[in-house]
C-alpha cells in the first residue's frame, strides 16, 4: 500500500491532524481535499499503519476506534480529554511491570496490551476543582 496516490494523501491528512479521529473523519478529510478514496480503503490502510506503529489507535468510551499518526517510535500510552479529545503520549513503566506480573501469573507470553485513560485536560476541568484555595476549603480537616 505505500508509495500508493490514496497512502499519500492519507499521510498528508494525518501529518494535519493534531487529535485521535475516527476513520470516517478521515475519509471526509480525504474528500475535503479532492481525493478519491473510498472509506474501505481508508481503513484497510489505517489497520496496515496501526500494525506497523506508524500510527497509534485507541477506543473511546463508546468504542469507536480512532487514530493518529505517533508522535515517537516507542512503545507509550495515552492520557485523553473526554471533552475535547486533547491527547498527551506518556510511557508508563507501572503498568508495563504490572502488564508482565498479570502475564506472567497467567503463563502467557509474547505479550501485548493497550491501555487507554480518559479524564479531563486543564483547559476542560471546572475552575473549581483546580483552585488551590476551593481544594482547601473542601478539603476534609
Amino acid at each position: 500500500m505505500r508509495g500508493t496516490q490514496q497512502a499519500e494523501a492519507l499521510s498528508r491528512v494525518l501529518a494535519d491532524l493534531s487529535e485521535f479521529r475516527s476513520a470516517q473523519d478521515i475519509h471526509g478529510e480525504l474528500r475535503r481535499r479532492g481525493e478519491g478514496i473510498g472509506l474501505t480503503t481508508v481503513y484497510r490502510h489505517l489497520q496496515v499503519l496501526s500494525r506497523d506503529g506508524t500510527v497509534d489507535t485507541l477506543r473511546d468510551e463508546t468504542g469507536e476506534t480512532l487514530y493518529r499518526r505517533c508522535r515517537t517510535s516507542t512503545h507509550h500510552h495515552h492520557v485523553t480529554c473526554r471533552s475535547c479529545g486533547y491527547s498527551v503520549e506518556v510511557e508508563g513503566p507501572a503498568i508495563e511491570t504490572w502488564a508482565e506480573h498479570v502475564a506472567a501469573e497467567a503463563r502467557f507470553t509474547d505479550l501485548n496490551h493497550t491501555v487507554e485513560i480518559f479524564g479531563l485536560c486543564p483547559n476542560c476541568t471546572p475552575a473549581q476543582l483546580t483552585s488551590p484555595t476551593t481544594r482547601a476549603q473542601t478539603s476534609p480537616a
